[in-house]
Parts: C-alpha cells; structure tokens; sequence
C-alpha cells in the first residue's frame, strides 16, 4: 500500500479504533466480543507498547495491538495479537504490514512468541497470518459460543528467530 503510515497508537485515536473495531465485531468472523469496550477497559487489557494505527491522509484505516497471554513471568515474552482494518480498506496488503510492524516492535520490547487466535472462517486473517510467518498449531473446537452459535478457533503462531533462543 501506498502513502501509509504506521504510527503508534493515541489514546485521542480510540473513537476510529473502536469504529474499526466495531466494523470488525459486525462481521461476525473477527471476535466473540458483541459489543467494543470503553477505552479505559480495552486499555487494561491491553498491552501499553507495541499499539499502532496505520494511517493515509490523517484517516486510520486499520490498527494492532497485543495483549499478554498472561500475568505469570515466565509468559511475559508471549503476546497476543489483535489486528483489524477498516472495511473499506480490507483486501489491500494492510493487514499484512500491520503485522509486520508489530512483530518488529514486539521482538525490540523482548517478545519471543506472538499468537492469534481466529475463527476458520475468517479466510483473510489466515491468509495474512501464514505470510507473514505464522504457523497453524492447532484448534479448539466449539471453544465459545457467538450469538447461540458453537465456534471453532484456530490458533496460529509466530515464534522469534531471535528472541528467546537461548
């Protein structure tokens, strides 16, 4: 993609970040969330560093995240990805440049494995996923329910070649 910018998150973005969000839920393939949080509980439950929004023509047209996969010190390089572009600009190379740039910064902060979490539907999110070097590990079946609805998630991960090798 062209004339894009990757920048690291604001709290002053969160109304377009929810909005993407928001686009994100509605598709029914992205989270089993139903409804986007209030920005001070989505920032609780994410992590302060390694937030970034991609933006063209001062417009945020998709943004990623990373929470911790847990609270316990020996998971403290492992992070979880959340990444969602907007839904006009969806098929176009910027999911895959997100990633790319969030698996840099979070290898600088000492990251060693990233990992997603996405419904087998969600054929776009793999497809970005596997390029950028993530690898299917497995899948839970019927992990949750979204609208009454039993779902699969497929779980995809992305190990350092250079962090956390020793």
């Amino acid at each position: 993609m062209n004339d894009i910018t990757i920048r690291t998150m604001l709290p002053t973005d969160w109304e377009f970040v929810a909005n993407i969000y928001k686009e994100g839920i509605d598709t029914g393939i992205a989270t089993f969330e139903t409804d986007v949080p209030a920005f001070e509980t989505w920032d609780k439950a994410h992590m302060s560093t390694c937030r970034f929004v991609a933006e063209s023509d001062n417009e945020i047209l998709g943004w990623v995240a990373l929470s911790p996969v847990s609270n316990r010190c020996v998971y403290g390089g492992v992070a979880e990805i959340s990444v969602y572009i907007s839904k006009k600009s969806r098929g176009k190379g910027l999911g895959k440049c997100l990633l790319q740039h969030v698996i840099i910064a979070s290898e600088k902060e000492g990251i060693w494995t990233l990992q997603s979490g996405i419904f087998p539907t969600n054929y776009g999110s793999i497809k970005v996923h596997k390029a950028t070097g993530f690898r299917m590990i497995g899948k839970r079946e019927r992990i949750g329910k979204l609208h009454g609805k039993w779902v699969d998630n497929v779980l995809f991960e992305r190990r350092s070649s250079f962090v956390g090798i020793d």
